[in-house]
Parts: C-alpha cells; sequence; structure tokens
C-alpha cells in the first residue's frame, strides 16, 4: 500500500515538474527520480 502511494506522490510531482517543459521522457525521468528520493524518506 505504501509504494502505490509513493507512486501516486512520484507521479503527482514529476507531472508538475516535467510537464510541458520536458516532455514524455523527461517526465518519466523526474518520476524515477522522484520515486527513489520518497523511498529513502521512509515511504517505501
Amino acid at each position: 500500500m505504501k509504494n502505490i502511494l509513493r507512486a501516486i506522490i512520484a507521479a503527482w510531482g514529476a507531472k508538475k515538474i516535467g510537464g510541458g517543459r520536458c516532455g514524455c521522457v523527461g517526465t518519466v525521468i523526474v518520476f524515477i527520480i522522484l520515486f527513489i528520493i520518497l523511498g529513502w524518506l521512509g515511504l517505501s
């Protein structure tokens, strides 16, 4: 359940950060980075 919450938060952040400026690949990269950072913060 925590991984789902972590993925939702990372997806929301990736959409906000990489939304139209970076394109699809940039959004995916931002999502992966946020997913890893949230794991380090204890949401895994």
